[in-house]
């Protein structure tokens, strides 16, 4: 009886504890798995997989046709977290990413739980990934023109 409490209780939190798993040898290192929700109800119902480690944003989309979609965690320049009404009666969020990325400038998390807990992690590791790399995060001030004023 015992051992069957245990295997129940273990499987129930191996799938309630799946967005967020801490290796052992560091407690600061985290990776949030999330599935996209329907705003009706935050059913999971969706095909696309939103993955946040230390180092990079992963979004898998699709079911017969997948796509990938990486971005590294120092370009994330801003985080920012809007909640419709609709999300917030479902307890939903959206992450919105803004990036250095050519390829996609922005990135949104949609319709995830523990969207707040999520847009503080990410704001916290791309800045120490930042500091990893030794990279400066710098904005264009469309400063070619100033070439011009001097002339």
């Amino acid at each position: 009886m015992e051992e069957l409490k245990k295997d129940t209780i273990q499987e129930g939190s191996a799938l309630a504890d799946e967005r967020t798993k801490e290796p052992e040898h560091e407690e600061d290192r985290k990776e949030y798995v999330e599935r996209k929700r329907w705003l009706f109800l935050g059913l999971p119902f969706t095909f696309t997989k939103y993955t946040v480690t230390d180092e990079v944003i992963t979004i898998n989309d699709g079911l017969l046709n997948t796509k990938e979609n990486d971005c590294y965690l120092y370009k994330v320049q801003d985080v920012e977290l809007q909640v419709s009404l609709a999300e917030r009666i479902f307890k939903l969020g959206t992450v919105a990413c803004y990036t250095g990325d050519n390829t996609h400038p922005q990135l949104y998390l949609s319709h995830i739980k523990h969207a707040k807990e999520i847009k503080n992690y990410i704001l916290k590791a791309s800045e120490e990934a930042r500091r990893r790399r030794r990279t400066l995060n710098t904005l264009n001030i469309d400063a070619a023109d100033i070439d011009d004023i001097d002339a």
